[in-house]
């Protein structure tokens, strides 16, 4: 027996095939197996659906199967995937055709969808394509599929590369819409599926918008009651609530039927349906999973609904209704909604990425963009989407304004202002709390009135519906009855603080509700509000016996008030801070328990003529207040007010927003035009309707004011005069106003000084924002310069002319800041309003009406996508890698030593500031401020600075002096420059600088104590530099190095760098780098190799720096987790934390000291698995700036900060680079998904290299992200991409990942993530998957049985893990064994030694410069090129050489200005190539036969090489040698004279000291190296032996072999025993 079951049928395409009811699950089997006869029936749906619905289908279907003939009969099978978007796949679709397949299913079979959109399409399309086409049936289980996916026929999967890309038209024979499925559907998806249904009302219908604007509750109560005994499969059956709910849905479906019907292939009138998403599929792109398709297209609803507000064809009525409807059904309505804000990926919704993806759309004709345009509710503009330009899109996206200066173009103008705020307001509570119906005319349209009539209906005080297509309100008053909320449920208010002030004594009427366990309402508001006074009422209304508390801040909301009702009777009120609080109680006294005396305390009352406005409309409304006198009939601050009920009149017209019309007033005087308001004159209400009289006209404006009219013509422009006093406290709001136009009355007239005095205005501190001192802080940025009083401030004007331009204005997201500063705006050039969207508070198309009604031309500014082009904190990438390094700091700081040290390492001449200035002025600068004054110094030393920057722009570094930054205009100068070249601060510990300070004669005394000038001068050195150096030298330093200060030591071989040492190395590669000479990056982050970086995980870094060569074994940087340092106070917090940034620097300047690895810089977020707070963005790029300030190589930024600060960031990055992630903890990233593809490109777009990290459930989630990677290496030009799983599954990608690879190591205390490995552990797992081949490296010579070299590579090898071998070939020749090695497969390099440096030449492909100038080849590399193998010949004897000679020379020496070689050899052919890259100006050249060494001369002409007859006496008596070098055996040195061999004198060694090198490795103390340790001189020069220089050959061969620093401390461990045993 068929189930009675009532159905609505709507028909499409010619058939009633929607079939819509509830308990539909007997009806769809009986419907289906009798009109789709089938051999196989197939359900898909996903497991959430499937818990809910799957066997109810199956036994009803079984049932209804079992019924037909046994010959013949019909299977019915069910097939359940995963849920989500990433089912609708390739993959998902190749799972169910797989199966039907596997089952034998024919070409008869029926396919049946249960589920939401993803179902819908997925199985549409399988349907569409298995066996070229089969039957299938729609059973959609979510409102948004019901309304929308499941009509229409379109089918889709999604590919990496965008969804809905491959699909199909492919219609259903049946859509069955089961009401009753949407009683298990959470209350956000339903919400999802009501923005569909708004849409369709929207352009279609606007009778059944109308319904849906007053009908939500009833909704929602449809959906989250449920249906007992099948209720609602009849119609006799159906509750009200069922009813409206199937209408509703009927309603929209028969829309999109009907339009489907005319346009099944979307060529015109269906593109009517994507109203709202062209805009919100954009949002969607960005903010998928995390918002839902419906919320997205809320939001595109709203922008593209003003987008035609912008185009002048729909008005903001229509917006506002919009607005209010999709927020009845908890819609996001702007993408400010805390539910968009709160996502890391809300910070990528930047103008350009939107427009970018929005060029992806099937609408589009080519380039240009199609959007839905409206022209009312109900209507469209074309029966099609509508061409509309970037331009306007973009600002209706930006959240930012440009105003475009210029006369007015529709002068002269005549417009009405939008409704008084103050007004609506009050007539909304009036008609509310009245009895009988009001109809509102001319109600503001805006985010406040739109919060109040939301408190009302929460309240359940009245009901609100529309007429006129929604210009007239109908309010349904309740006569004051009032209900408490729901449990749970607040009120919230914005940053409305009138309907603050108003509710919080309508809440004291409120009645408990009968069905609710609510004891309170409670009022809230965001943070602003939450700032804003609220106390003095809260007191009044404690005292007269209302229970109310303070929820979180005293005298603040949130509040609690308890339902006890107004008492009554007297009341006494502190009136002195607002107004409102007086009309908050005036408003509610009528409905006290007894009649009202209200008193005013506290002195004068504030904004009088609000309250008188207040009085005058409850007269209107039948309430008489009257106002108290005394004796003499002088009007008292007393008000009596009885008990009574308001009566509604039918009809109540607002006048005009008085606040609001001073700012088209104010275009029209400054720019000299004319303009109108209409509906505001000499019979308003409001205060500041006087504004044009009181002030306009006294600063030189003609006025004509009717009672219902203001006319303004200002006077030509630049003529506006200064008035002097005026008294704003009966019109406070309009001070901003005024302050604007002071800022330019300077024309004739004007007061003396062009001062304007504007008082009475207290209370505007307390209102949206302290709007005193918003005035003042954003007119100084024009250059204005004000005065801030008790009661007000005084403005001194300047000429139009000599304001500054292209000022960004903060807003503080108050709309009166911006609507003034768009008056001063449309006369000063490129001025910026930020926060552009708070006009809506007020004015909400203000910036449409300033275009289409005033002709001011607007711009979109996106602040998120605008670079800013500021010098400090960091340089820019396009500096000039020449351009001079300027050098500033304390005196004492070192900037003389380390300038010196910097100018040595590039080879730049050193310029001292103070030297210049001797030489220009004849003194010095001591006996300079003696004779002429600090004064005459300062403008003496900044002529100076503007003379070197001019005289020296290039290749020179400029050291100035420490005062430098004491003037503005020297620090101009030196901001100027850093915007093209490097501006660096040394910095060292101030108590190193008083110490030495102490000590220093040369410059005159402060005369005050240092510490004070240093914290005076440190802000400026911050803002003038780009770079810091930091050159500590004290405590920390001692801390750090784990080794003596003393400059060198000898302990049993191993040489122990000295601090000097140390800082030459960092100086070199600090300037390098931030020249761009030699950027300190990795190169192995590369194509085809392999790069790693070690993650420290200390909260202090220092303890491990004895370690940190072991730590760093084989990687290419060292990442500092910056989210886990903690500072000595704070060690042990494991919550969020934000480090300190001088214990920041600290540690990197710690790092410093002990590696020239790059730094990978981290702040890892809480929500991407750190412990840096996901909320404090500001304190992230501080950081992330001091980082490029220290000169660090990589800065890991996250794509889920803001796209602006990161592009300020790359913007300001210099040499550094710049790594945007993404992590994902959850495991719910998948690398086939579109979300990251998105990730993908963002960060690609943003940074240089590409970091994303997932965590891995299974093996093949590793296959699935090699993949991926595959894929995005294929791209032309791509960037490194740094791509791994964590967890344990994840390893396998760690392993294969080839770009900076986080690694940990075994003395690491914890590691950076799950399933990190270290670096010899990948190098042996790359090994056993063969992607590191066994090598075999060797070396050629004769004789070498006893070389150190095999131990020295192969420790190296082990160290690393690394599958190699190095073996000794000793041969008689180069010949045939050496020439079998080399051609071998397996062949990793080799180290040649005497006598085969030349004759393996001929054997080698190509030859390194170093090795064709030297003449001779001590290692060979295979190398690929253009396809094939080659054999390279490399010379590292001149780097073991340049080494031992840079770490070792004393800290006196920064460059040695001659040096010594003794023998003619080979190796003095290295020594020479070393000498001569270290810019040594003379080489004096010894050797017994004098021809050998003329052989050399004659090799290295531009070397300056001089030939020395006899040690110890230098040509030309030149500068004796700081760096002597032998090169002959150790057994043919003597340092006795007798003796046969080449005698040594000691005279050869300078007091001044330097540097010994003996490259003879036997014996280790050679004649030299004795005569050396035994000279008058010897603690000044510091020896090395042969075998040193050996290890330092040796780490550049194990680097050129290898692609990895040689760890030298076990090596040179190694060989030392060796050598010694």
């Amino acid at each position: 027996m068929v189930v009675a079951t009532d159905v609505d049928k709507v028909s499409i395409l010619g058939k009633e095939s929607i079939h819509c009811g509830f308990h539909l699950i007997p009806y769809i089997a009986n419907t289906v197996i009798t009109t789709l006869p089938s051999s196989t029936y197939v359900l898909i749906t996903d497991t959430n659906v499937g818990s809910f619905h799957l066997s109810a289908f199956e036994s009803e279907f079984d049932q209804t199967v079992s019924k037909l003939p046994e010959k013949g009969r019909s299977r019915f099978l069910s097939f359940v995937i995963p849920p989500g978007e990433t089912s609708k796949s390739r993959e998902g679709k190749a799972s169910i055709e797989d199966f039907l397949l596997l089952h034998r299913c024919t070409r008869d079979t029926v396919i049946l969808a249960l589920g939401g959109g993803v179902i819908g399409d997925l199985v549409g399309f399988v349907a569409a394509t298995f066996m070229r086409g089969v039957r299938f049936v729609q059973i959609p289980t979510t409102l948004l599929a019901m309304v929308d996916s499941s009509v229409g026929g379109k089918t889709a999967i999604d590919t990496p590369l965008g969804k809905n890309l491959i699909g199909a038209f492919w219609q259903p024979e049946y859509i069955f819409i089961d009401a009753s499925f949407l009683e298990t559907l959470p209350a956000r998806e339903f919400s999802n599926g009501m923005a569909e249904v708004v849409k369709t009302a929207a352009i279609w219908n606007e009778d059944e918008f109308t319904a849906l604007e007053s009908r939500s509750a009833s909704l929602f109560s449809a959906i989250q009651t449920p249906s007992t005994n099948f209720a609602g499969r009849t119609k006799t059956t159906r509750s009200a609530a069922q009813k409206l709910l199937l209408s509703i849905i009927v309603g929209s479906i028969s829309v999109k039927a009907h339009i489907v019907t005319v346009d099944e292939r979307e060529t015109g009138l269906r593109n009517l349906v994507n109203f709202g998403h062209t805009i919100g599929h954009a949002i969607e792109a960005v903010l998928t999973p995390s918002m839902l398709h419906g919320e997205c297209v809320s939001v595109g609803m709203i922008l593209e609904a003003e987008v035609a507000r912008s185009m002048g064809v729909f008005g903001q009525v229509g917006v506002g209704r919009l607005t209010r409807c999709l927020k009845a059904y908890n819609l996001p309505v702007s993408l400010t909604d805390p539910r968009i804000t709160t996502l890391p990926a809300s910070k990528l919704l930047t103008v350009e990425r939107l427009l970018d993806i929005m060029k992806v759309d099937k609408k589009n004709s080519g380039t240009q963009k199609k959007i839905v345009i409206l022209n009312r509710i109900g209507k469209t503009y074309e029966e099609k989407a509508t061409n509309v330009s970037d331009e306007i899109i973009a600002k209706i996206l930006s959240d930012a304004a440009r105003v475009v200066p210029g006369i007015p173009t529709k002068n002269p103008v005549r417009m009405a202002t939008p409704g008084s705020k103050s007004i609506s307001n009050r007539v909304l509570l009036l008609a509310a709390l009245g009895s009988g119906t009001c109809r509102l005319k001319n109600l503001l349209h805006s985010d406040d009135t739109q919060v109040m009539m939301s408190a009302l209906m929460d309240l359940k005080g009245a009901s609100f519906s529309w007429e006129d297509g929604g210009e007239t309100l109908v309010v349904k008053g309740g006569g004051g009855s009032l209900f408490v909320p729901p449990s749970g449920k607040e009120i919230y208010l914005g940053n409305a603080g009138t309907a603050a002030r108003f509710l919080t004594t309508v809440c004291t009427l409120v009645q408990p509700s009968a069905d609710s366990s609510a004891k309170a309402t409670v009022i809230t508001g965001n943070a602003r509000m939450k700032q804003r006074p609220i106390g003095p009422l809260v007191t009044a209304l404690r005292a007269n016996g209302t229970v109310i508390d303070y929820l979180e801040g005293e005298g603040c909301l949130p509040l609690s008030i308890a339902p006890d009702g107004l008492k009554g009777g007297r009341i006494q009120l502190a009136a002195s801070v607002s107004s409102q609080y007086v009309s908050s109680i005036l408003l509610c006294a009528p409905y006290a328990a007894e009649p009202v005396t209200l008193e005013l305390t506290g002195g004068q009352v504030i904004s009088q003529p609000y309250i008188d406005m207040t009085i005058a409309m409850m007269r209107t409304f039948g309430v008489e207040v009257v106002r108290e006198k005394d004796a003499d009939g002088k009007l008292l601050d007393v008000y009596s007010i009885p008990k009574t009920t308001y009566k509604n009149p039918e009809a109540y017209n607002i006048e005009s927003d008085a606040s609001s019309a001073t700012y088209p007033l104010a275009i029209a005087a400054i720019t000299g035009t004319t303009c109108t308001i209409e509906n505001i004159g000499s019979e308003s209400l409001q205060g500041d309707a006087r504004f044009a009289k009181e002030v306009l006209e006294r600063m030189g404006c003609v006025v004509v004011q009717t009672a219902t009219e203001t006319t303004v013509t200002g006077p030509p422009k630049g003529q506006l005069k200064a008035p002097g006093y005026i008294d704003m406290e009966p019109m406070t709001d309009a001070f901003l106003t005024a302050s604007v136009l002071a800022a330019v009355s300077t024309g004739p007239g004007s007061v003396e000084g062009n001062v304007t005095r504007i008082q009475g205005i207290a209370n505007q501190r307390v209102k949206e924002c302290n709007r005193i001192q918003a005035m003042i802080d954003q007119l100084a940025k024009f250059g204005i310069e004000t005065k801030e009083l008790d009661d007000g401030l005084e403005i001194y004007g300047k000429p139009i002319p000599e304001l500054k331009e292209n000022v960004s204005v903060h807003c503080y997201d108050d709309h009166r800041v911006a609507m003034a500063f768009s008056v001063l705006a449309s006369v000063v050039r490129g001025t910026i309003l930020e926060e552009k969207r708070c006009v809506e508070k007020t004015w909400p198309n203000w910036w449409d009406d300033l275009e289409n009604k005033i002709g001011i031309k607007v711009e979109g500014v996106d602040l998120a996508g605008t670079v800013e082009s500021t010098a400090s904190p960091s340089g820019t990438v396009s500096k000039d890698p020449s351009a001079s390094v300027v050098v500033l700091g304390m005196r004492g700081s070192g900037k003389s030593f380390i300038g010196e040290m910097a100018a040595s390492a590039l080879a730049w001449p050193f310029i001292d500031a103070d030297v210049y200035f001797a030489e220009k002025h004849q003194t010095g600068v001591r006996e300079f401020v003696h004779k002429h004054g600090w004064t005459a110094f300062r403008a003496a030393e900044t002529e100076i600075l503007k003379e070197l920057l001019v005289t020296y722009p290039s290749g020179h570094i400029l050291s100035l002096g420490g005062g430098i930054v004491e003037t503005p205009e020297a620090r101009e100068h030196l901001k100027e420059y850093a915007k093209k070249g490097p501006v660096v601060h040394i910095v060292r510990e101030i108590d190193e600088v008083v110490k030495y300070l102490g000590e220093e004669t040369a410059r005159p005394a402060y005369g005050e104590p240092v510490t004070d000038v240093f914290r005076r001068r440190e802000p400026w050195f911050t803002e003038c530099c780009n770079y810091e150096f930091v050159n500590y030298t004290g405590v920390l330093t001692a801390s750090i190095n784990g080794y003596a200060s003393t400059p060198v030591e000898q302990n049993g071989g191993d040489y122990i760098p000295s601090r000097t040492s140390s800082v030459r190395g960092e100086v070199s590669r600090f300037f390098g780098h931030i020249t761009g000479h030699k950027p300190n990056l990795a190169p192995n982050l590369a194509a085809d190799k392999r790069s790693y970086f070690l993650s420290l995980t200390y909260p202090d870094v220092t303890p491990a720096l004895p370690y940190i060569e072991e730590l760093t074994t084989g990687v290419d940087a060292v990442e500092l987790r910056v989210d886990l340092l903690r500072s000595p106070k704070d060690v042990g917090s494991l919550n969020s934390y934000i480090p300190p940034a001088a214990y920041v620097a600290e540690q990197v300047a710690a790092l410093r000291k002990k590696t020239s690895l790059p730094i990978v810089f981290t702040a890892r977020t809480v929500s991407q698995g750190g412990s840096f707070p996901d909320t404090d963005e500001k304190a992230a790029f501080e950081l992330f700036n001091l980082a490029l300030r220290l000169g660090v190589e990589y800065v890991d930024v996250e794509i889920s900060w803001s796209e602006k600060q990161i592009k300020n960031l790359s913007a300001r990055k210099g040499n550094s680079q710049i790594i945007t992630s993404w992590h994902d903890w959850s495991g719910k990233m998948k690398w086939n998904s579109i979300e990251v593809k998105d990730k993908y490109d963002s960060a690609a777009r943003l940074g240089d290299v590409v970091k994303i990290v997932g965590k891995a459930t299974c093996l093949e989630d590793n296959f699935a992200l090699y993949e991926f990677v595959s894929r995005m290496r294929a791209r032309p030009n791509p960037k490194p991409f740094i791509a791994i799983n964590m967890g344990i599954e994840g390893q396998m990608s760690r392993i294969l990942n080839s770009s900076f690879s986080p690694v940990t190591h075994p003395l690491v205390p914890s590691r950076a993530a799950p399933g990190q490995l270290s670096f010899v552990q990948i190098q042996t797992a790359l090994h056993l998957i063969g992607q590191l081949p066994t090598r075999r490296f060797f070396i050629f010579g004769h004789p070498i049985a006893h070389s150190m070299s095999p131990t020295l590579h192969n420790t190296g090898f082990e160290a690393l893990g690394l599958p190699y071998k190095y073996e000794v070939l000793e041969t008689a020749d180069v010949g045939e064994e050496i020439k079998f090695a080399i051609a071998s497969p397996d062949f990793g390099g080799a180290s040649v030694t005497i006598p085969f440096k030349l004759d393996i030449i001929p054997l080698l492909d190509a030859l390194s410069p170093e090795a064709e100038a030297i003449g001779a080849v001590n290692t060979v590399i295979p190398r690929a090129r253009n396809g094939s193998h080659i054999l390279y010949g490399d010379n590292t004897d001149w780097l073991g050489i340049r080494e031992c000679i840079r770490t070792r020379l004393p800290s006196s020496i920064l460059k040695p200005e001659a040096a010594l070689i003794i023998g003619a050899g080979g190796t003095s052919r290295a020594a020479i190539y070393a000498l001569q890259n270290l810019g040594v100006p003379r080489i004096y050249l010894f050797n017994r036969t004098r021809s050998s060494a003329q052989a050399l001369v004659d090799a290295f002409p531009n070397a300056h090489i001089e030939l020395v007859d006899e040690l110890g006496k230098w040509p030309d008596n030149g500068p004796a040698p700081s760096v002597i070098i032998s090169t002959v055996p150790a057994s043919a040195t003597s340092t006795d004279s007798s003796t046969e061999g080449l005698y040594l004198p000691s005279t050869i060694f300078a007091p001044e000291g330097g540097v010994v090198i003996d490259m003879a490795y036997k014996p280790a103390m050679t004649p030299l190296l004795t005569l050396a340790a035994s000279t008058p001189s010897r603690k000044k020069w510091n020896s090395v032996k042969g075998v040193e220089v050996l290890l330092e050959q040796g780490y550049r061969q194990f680097e050129l072999w290898t692609g990895r620093q040689c760890p030298k401390k076990v090596v040179s461990q190694k060989v030392w025993e060796k050598y010694n045993a």
